[in-house]
């Protein structure tokens, strides 16, 4: 997609839609969609790469119903969770991330320009494990 505001509203509608597809729990979907927001919304918003690059999005889910989602970016830069204080307007993204996601990380692409960050979440029902 392009690195765009209007793209992080275009990957959540994607990622509702194929969550439904795969009849992912409500609560994983709402979860999954807000967690991709915050890193659609920073690799919009923070990764100062040349005009016409690409944010990628991908989400897949596994034979044992854990949901990864990934956003790929051309900026190298890792992020990483701040402590926001109680005035500031943003910077909690991470963190949020990282307390709402069963697991996530950042790493750079494997022979390329840029980096991927990711989040899993257990998808699978607990009653239909």
């Amino acid at each position: 997609m392009p690195r765009h505001a209007r793209s992080v509203g275009r990957a959540r509608t994607y990622l509702r839609e194929q969550a439904a597809a795969w009849k992912v729990p409500d609560e994983v979907t709402e979860t999954a969609v807000l967690l991709l927001s915050e890193l659609m919304t920073n690799a919009y918003r923070h990764a100062r790469t040349a005009p016409g690059r690409e944010i990628w999005a991908r989400c897949v889910l596994d034979d044992t119903g854990r949901l990864r989602v990934t956003v790929t970016d051309a900026n190298e830069s890792l992020p990483e969770p701040r402590e926001a204080s109680p005035e500031d307007e943003s910077g909690r993204g991470l963190a949020l991330v990282a307390e709402l996601a069963d697991d996530w990380g950042a790493e750079p692409r494997p022979g390329g320009i840029g980096k991927t960050v990711w989040f899993e979440l257990d998808a699978c029902p607990r009653t239909a494990c």
